[in-house]
């Protein structure tokens, strides 16, 4: 959401420095808040400023561009390999931030061909029919 325009600004601060009207009126006047009001002109007490304030932003990313491009070239050479991995190598990362860059980067990490097949098989077998009946014991002669 974009912040007010200063002329928004000046304007609603123009009526109510004008009074007549309470800030109530002059919020349903200009379609703001009652809030926004009081905290624009507690602005202009306090600072002597209307301007909005500067967007704040997050933490800077913990991997810049250098590292990004060392994290794809990781992934290119060893395609198999575990977040754990790839955090070790990079180094003073956490595995998150590792998945996040990856997921930045449109990349993902590939299981090997090379791998043996997985010996745990299905543990249970789902069939159409159940061995106990919901609506109690069988009633057909065995």
């Amino acid at each position: 959401m974009q912040p007010y325009s200063l002329d928004l600004r000046q304007r609603v601060l123009a009526s109510v420095d004008a009074g007549g009207r309470s800030r109530l009126q002059i919020a349903a006047l200009f379609r703001v808040s009652v809030a926004w009001i009081r905290r624009l002109v507690q602005r202009r007490r306090q600072t002597g400023s209307i301007a909005p304030l500067p967007r704040r932003h997050g933490p800077a990313p913990a991997l810049d561009a250098r590292r990004r491009q060392h994290l794809a070239a990781l992934v290119r050479d060893t395609p198999d390999a575990t977040l754990a991995e790839l955090r070790d190598r990079l180094g003073g990362v956490s595995v998150a931030t590792v998945w996040r860059a990856l997921k930045a980067l449109g990349l993902t990490l590939k299981k090997s061909r090379s791998a043996p097949a997985s010996k745990a098989g299905r543990t249970c077998r789902r069939s159409a029919r159940s061995s106990a009946s919901p609506s109690g014991p069988s009633t057909r002669p065995a």
